[in-house]
């Protein structure tokens, strides 16, 4: 790291970000400014606390442009701690916006935004509780299905400023303490009422109520895409490269070139997906496919499926036909195929053109003195050998008659920048390697920074969208299109996916496949695609999850895992059917009940099912022997618990209520070998638990034995990464348990591959591609239970 940058990490340090958000600030030249400024600006060059920098980050990312008139102001009420929360700074924010500097009143100003007021943990705690007395009856009726979000709604109602987290956790823990644990019932799909007809003029009212109380949601949320422009308007600069002499290169479109790129394209977007074909696609690439391929089908244009293949070592066949198929899978379909291997030729005239200019030059630095001369800005001593002389040695790079790592192709830029992507990057290198698409045709290959944006510019790509850890490329990307009198695209950066307890990194992923820590690049734990569809997951709710996080340039978050669940969660509820299977079976024997008799009852695929539509159920059997779960039959009853207990009753779900006669051990008198029990034909007792439990279908014949995979997190901490070499250490060894010998009901006996179920009390399940004939196996693709807004973003 260079002194320079150094120095900013220590400054941002000092001001509490962590070193993650600190060390990725640096990357992006313009942030790191923005912040220095703020820091400098503020009076706090020596450090303060963590609260006051993150508010500072945030203007500083956030609302740097449209503050400058009133950035004294805001910053001496952050760093006196009058402002001190994200809901505060928001609204001096939108005061300032509202407010010019001639019209700033002190008193409105600190009411807005609400300076001074202090509220305690004992504030929200007696505001919680009148919102819960108030609704308490409802709460009851509705239990887990009550709307949290219209009970928080009223708490901030009357304590605006207080901690949005703090409230969620005091509703939580009311909503725990008025209903207790979840019940089967609670997990259940409400069944549809029918309402009352009202009096036309109290229904009128509360339309009326409700469509004020809603807010209107902003143009971005009904339309992600709104933000970006249409083709026409493609004459704006684009971005300033600033020089190390002082002169900046403004970048935009010539009117002439942009009409010609609009009479090819017809008017219409054309995008890109770029994925290098060196890897399986994760869930970031998710979010790449709904910014690219979205785009295009909402624009009604074109997206390419582009495989970035220009490095030959690396790329496989394997790689390729994964990559076509799971874009298929996601629902998206490409306008056309290409590689940028198809473009080789045209690269290369193009890098000819470059020298031909006086724009690119041939080294013969090797990699150690190009990152040497790199760091302290010097130029390569062949930086300005004559143009025929560069003309000449790159044509014998083609033509095989120079070593590997003996030369380079270099784009002459500017060695002296601030922006590092501007240190004559490397435009071709000499690879003796056959190429998986183009053969053995080629022995130079050129970078990413070389044909991506050229590439772009061929393809007639309207909008070239990334993540932003491409911002800082923007300079050399248009440098080079201006150098050839390119086409210039359209470029936007978004945020890239980070979720929690897992890893992105390609480097990383190909590491924990290859040395066997998983089973596979489709592994049920990793956030692959292939490894999310072989779980369960619907593309549907990958679709919904990527969607709901918008296409924003809010760079350094990290979204919790239980957010994805939450959205998978809602998907397999309308499209799981339900069955029964016991993990770890205990078994139970029905002593009032003849030993050949068999009772058939019917068990609901569907929570909210209709007796006269015979589809939505399906046949169990009740006979003397069922199973219930090891973890449902206690010793020891207590008030809080809803199994099976000496002396106890419980309702065997869609069956009977039974209560537990006798216990029967095995010889060590600990171990419990089976448990007597009667059962109530006629349910008159009504328990208040419910357990899910399967039969055997005639006397002596066992349920269908499955397997059944369950999935935790593949890592214990949120941010693996952050362990740096230490993240091997980290792999959670009980990421995957194995139960061999689980009982299902017979219905599950004809379950394809891929098939998704719920099984009941447990979670949603898929059947494994390992299944075979008489052993399916199953993999938990999310428990029943919702985190979501528990664990973090």
């Amino acid at each position: 790291m260079a002194p320079k940058d150094e120095n900013s990490v220590k400054l941002f340090l000092s001001i509490g970000l962590d070193e993650k958000t600190a060390t990725t600030t640096i990357n992006n030249p313009k942030v790191t400014a923005n912040l220095t400024a703020v820091i400098h600006e503020a009076g706090v060059t020596d450090g303060c606390d963590r609260t006051t920098g993150n508010l500072l980050y945030t203007v500083a990312t956030k609302h740097h442009s449209n503050l400058r008139l009133h950035r004294p102001t805001l910053f001496d009420y952050i760093v006196s701690s009058k402002i001190k929360t994200p809901a505060q700074l928001d609204a001096a924010v939108s005061f300032f916006d509202k407010n010019s500097p001639e019209d700033f009143k002190l008193n409105e100003f600190e009411e807005a935004c609400g300076v001074g007021v202090e509220v305690s943990a004992e504030d929200i705690e007696k505001a919680a509780e009148e919102v819960f007395e108030e609704h308490k009856s409802a709460i009851l009726e509705q239990r887990y299905r009550t709307n949290v979000g219209q009970l928080l709604g009223h708490v901030r109602k009357s304590l605006p400023w207080a901690d949005p987290k703090i409230v969620k956790d005091v509703i939580d823990r009311k909503m725990y303490e008025l209903l207790g644990e979840k019940t089967a019932a609670d997990n259940e799909k409400p069944t549809k009422k029918k309402e009352k007809k009202e009096k036309p003029a109290a229904k009128a009212e509360e339309k009326k109520a409700a469509v004020e109380a809603t807010p209107e949601p902003s143009e971005e949320e009904l339309n992600p895409y709104s933000i970006f422009p249409q083709p026409e308007q493609n004459l704006m600069v684009h971005t300033e490269v600033f020089y190390s002499d002082g002169s900046v290169l403004k970048c935009n479109n010539k009117k002439e070139v942009l009409d010609k790129h609009l009479k090819v394209t017809g008017g219409k977007v054309y995008t890109r997906f770029p994925p290098e074909p060196n890897g399986y696609l994760h869930i970031g690439h998710a979010k790449a496919m709904f910014v690219d391929f979205g785009l295009a089908k909402e624009r009604g244009g074109c997206c390419y499926l582009r495989y970035d293949d220009t490095n030959p070592e690396a790329e496989k066949k394997e790689y390729i036909n994964h990559i076509e198929e799971i874009v298929s899978w996601m629902g998206w379909e490409p306008f056309k195929i290409t590689y940028t291997s198809d473009y080789f030729q045209e690269l290369y005239d193009l890098a000819v053109e470059l020298i031909r200019r006086g724009h690119a030059y041939v080294d013969h630095q090797n990699a150690d003195e190009i990152k040497e001369y790199r760091e302290k800005k010097m130029n390569s001593p062949w930086r300005d050998r004559p143009i025929e002389e560069s003309l000449r040695l790159f044509d014998d790079m083609r033509r095989g008659k120079i070593e590997e790592g003996k030369a380079t192709l270099r784009m002459k830029q500017d060695m002296q920048n601030d922006n590092c992507n501007m240190y004559d990057l490397i435009a071709y290198r000499i690879k003796f390697t056959p190429h998986p698409h183009a053969g053995d045709k080629w022995c130079i290959y050129p970078s990413y920074d070389f044909a991506h944006c050229t590439v772009d510019s061929l393809e007639n790509i309207t909008h070239s969208l990334c993540t932003l850890e491409f911002e800082t490329r923007r300079a050399s990307y248009y440098w080079l299109l201006h150098s050839l009198d390119l086409y210039m695209p359209y470029v936007w950066e978004y945020s890239r996916l980070n979720i929690t307890n897992t890893v992105m990194s390609k480097r990383k992923l190909n590491y924990i496949v290859t040395n066997n820590h998983v089973d596979g690049w489709d592994d049920p734990r990793l956030l692959t695609l292939a490894g999310l569809r072989r779980r369960g997951v619907t593309p549907t709710a990958i679709n919904a999850f990527v969607r709901g996080m918008g296409i924003t340039r809010s760079d350094g978050s990290m979204i919790h895992v239980s957010r994805l669940e939450h959205h998978i969660r809602e998907e397999l509820n309308k499209t799981a059917p339900r069955t029964m299977v016991v993990l770890n079976p205990l078994k139970v024997v029905i002593t009032n009940l003849e030993s050949d008799k068999v009772i058939e009852l019917d068990a609901k695929r569907w929570p909210d099912a209709q007796n006269d539509d015979p589809s939505a159920f399906y046949k169990v059997p009740f006979s003397r022997v069922v199973y219930i779960d090891q973890s449902d039959f206690r010793m020891k009853d207590s008030k809080d618990y809803y199994g099976l207990a000496p002396g106890k009753s419980v309702l065997l779900r869609y069956g009977f209520p039974i209560k537990c006669t006798n216990v029967v051990f095995a010889d060590d008198n600990e171990t419990i070998r089976e448990i007597h029990a009667e059962y109530d034909p006629e349910k008159k007792t009504k328990p208040k638990g419910v357990l899910h439990w399967v039969a055997e279908s005639s006397p002596g014949k066992e349920p269908i034995k499955v397997e059944v995979r369950l999935f935790e997190k593949l890592f214990n901490s949120e941010n693996p990464a952050e362990l740096n070499d230490d993240w091997l250490t980290d792999i959670n060894p009980n990421s995957k348990v194995v139960v061999s010998d689980a009982y299902a009901v017979s219905i599950l006996k004809d379950a394809a591959v891929g098939d998704r179920f719920q099984f009941e009390r447990l979670g949603y399940f898929a059947v494994d591609k390992d299944s075979e004939p008489g052993k399916l196996v199953f993999n938990r693709t999310v428990t029943l239970r919702d985190s979501y807004g528990k664990g973090g973003k």
